[in-house]
This record gives C-alpha cells, structure tokens and sequence, in this order.
C-alpha cells in the first residue's frame, strides 16, 4: 500500500542542490524530514543559506556507518542523494568515486539491515547508466555502437556509426529495458549503487525505487566546479562574462530536466505503492541539443551576453546523444514534468546558484 499520511523520511545530500529541493517539498507537504550530509567542499563553500528550517540536519559522512544508525531512527523511507557527480577531471578521480558512492551506499544498506528498515529506499540514479543513448539503422532497426573511437572524435566525427554497416544513425528515446553500459567512473558506481539496493530489497523487502535522473538543472546548481552539470558550467562562464565554450559540434543531445520536476518526481516515488519498484526514467521526454541550451541561457541573460563559441574537441567519457521516454514514471508513479525548457531556462539564468567553493 501507499503512504497516504505523513512520513518522515531520511534524505542524504539534503543540503546539495537536488537533495535540498527533496527537502523543500517534503517539508512543505507536512513530512518530517532528518537530513545526512558532510557539506563536501567539493560542492559547498560552507552551510548554505537556504537550508530549510523545518528539517533536522546531521552533519557526517555516509560512508560513517554510525551516522546511517543515528539518522535512520524512526524513519518510515530513505531518499538518497549523496554522492560524488559528474565526470571528475580524469581517471585519477577513482578513488574518491568509489569511496563516496559505493563505499557510502554500502554504509547505509549494512546500517539498514542492522536496524531491520523494510521501508520505501528512492535512489538518485542516473541516466549515465545506460552509456550511448537509443540508436536505430535505416537498414537494421535499432542497434547498440560502441565507444566512440579517439580516432573519429580527433577527427570532428563525433556521431557514432552503425556497428554492421558503418551508416549514420538516429537519436531515439531510451526506456528504461535498455542494456546498462557504463562509460566512466560515475556512470559505473552508480550503477552498483542500483544493484546493492536491489541486492538489499531482495533480502529485506524494502521496496527500492531508483529514479535515472537525465540533465537536471535550477537554482543552487554549484559554481565553478568540474564536477557541476554543463548547464552550471555555461551559467557561470555567462555570469563572468565569458562566452560558453561548447564541446564537439554542439549537436549532442540531452534531456534537461528542472530540478522542481526532480523534487516533484521523489515524492512521487517516496508516495507509490509497495508494488512499485524498478528504475525510472526522470526526463521531460522533450530533447534539445547542447548548443540549444547554451544559445537559451545567453538569450536569459540578455542581449548583451557573450554568445556561445562551438569550440569542437570532447571528453572521452561523454556520450553522444542520451534521451529518454517518460511513459514509465508517468504511467506507474503518476509523474510528468511540467516546467518547460524555454521557462526553466530563462529562470536559471537569473537563479540563486550554490556557494563558492571553499579553498
């Protein structure tokens, strides 16, 4: 069955961009709400302005199995979105993915099973998972490329090619049946950290939704990180006066999700019946390219903004287009986004972005 009265609800992260949104909502729909969060000064510059004074906040680690023990007391469900995001600089990055993503669900799951939690686990997952997006052939149907070449990428040839006849491709939307391929660090660990809460559920009975979070954007994005989302990394570059620099041709394409619709999205799945379980979509199920979302910030920030520059090169471990179907998480959580792109966009880039990062 559903919940149908209040909750209180453990949400880890609860200080960081999406996580305190997760908060905001739940606070105001009458919720009670224990927060697990380090304030990571890969993320935050100190304790953000906006935390919400109607949740309890523990400031520790996730990987601090104590923690996990004090903070799981009393809660009826588990939000979890700490961890470590975005690509990292290189693959030296390893170390510190692993420890905080796996390491840190793997804290929390053995303090769960100590404390016997059976409740509703929602896990802040990916769309990384997948790796390459949906493709289909004009001669044979849809198909699964491989990693992009360095060769065809030092090239400027940044769409892959069908893997049987070398053709170009279309971009199609992903549903969450696709095969799961992981391209980097990121993408993997999150990944596990789906399969643990599986693992976990099986044993315990806990139902576990994980929700693949697409390109989410909206206030108290961080600055001025490498780990920030593209969206953060145009917006500070625009607000330095700076033009964005756009990677490849700028025709990767991408869902960018506002980080309401997130919020909106994790009281769905923390509401839903015990029935439901599997992983989700979170998408607007509208794409647009990279270089369209760097074009909508500029026009946000006025005439007067530098326009983007398509500067070509790559990161070896994006993708080149990713974009989902939305009918999952509409049809068993009852959840559509509803802020359109232009409208986000436009919001952004005027919106309130985190704390500079601490030196």
């Amino acid at each position: 069955m559903a919940y149908t009265g209040p909750m209180r609800v453990l949400v880890t992260g609860g200080a960081g961009f999406i996580g305190s949104a997760i908060v905001d909502a739940l606070v105001s729909n009458g919720h009670g709400v224990v927060v697990l969060d380090n304030l990571d000064p890969a993320a935050h510059g100190g304790q953000p302005g906006y935390l919400n004074p109607g949740a309890r906040y523990i400031w520790r680690d996730i990987r601090d199995g104590e923690a996990w023990r004090e903070a799981l007391v009393g809660v009826d469900a588990v939000c979890h979105q700490a961890a470590k995001v975005g690509l990292g600089v290189n693959f030296a990055d390893v170390e510190e993915y692993v420890a905080a993503n796996d390491a840190g669900m793997a804290a929390g799951l053995r303090a769960m099973h100590g404390a016997g939690f059976a409740g509703r686990i929602v896990l802040a997952s990916s769309m990384v998972v997948y790796g390459e997006g949906g493709y289909a052939c004009a001669e044979h149907g849809p198909v699964r490329p491989g990693p992009r070449r360095v060769e065809d990428l030092d090239a400027g040839r940044f769409e892959p090619p069908c893997p049987r006849c070398g053709a170009q491709l279309a971009s199609t939307l992903v549903g969450e049946d696709a095969p799961v391929d992981p391209r980097n660090v990121y993408a993997a660990t999150k990944l596990h950290q789906e399969h643990l809460c599986f693992a976990y559920s099986r044993e315990s009975g806990a139902p576990v939704i994980a929700l693949r979070y697409h390109n989410v954007y909206g206030p108290r994005m961080p600055r001025d990180t490498p780990y920030a989302g593209v969206a953060s990394i145009f917006r500070s570059a625009l607000e330095g006066g700076q033009a964005p620099n756009v990677f490849e041709d700028g025709g990767q394409r991408r869902d960018f999700v506002h980080v309401r619709d997130v919020a909106s999205a994790n009281i769905a799945a923390l509401m839903a019946p015990s029935t439901v379980s599997g992983a989700f979509n979170v998408a607007s199920g509208v794409p647009h390219t990279i270089g369209e979302m760097a074009n909508a910030l500029a026009d946000g920030f006025g005439a007067a903004a530098p326009r983007p520059q398509v500067v070509g090169g790559y990161r070896l471990g994006d993708v080149r287009h990713i974009v989902a179907s939305p009918e999952k998480a509409a049809a068993e959580l009852g959840f559509r986004a509803s802020v359109s792109f232009e409208a986000g966009m436009t919001e952004f880039a005027h919106a309130e972005l985190r704390n500079a990062v601490a030196t």
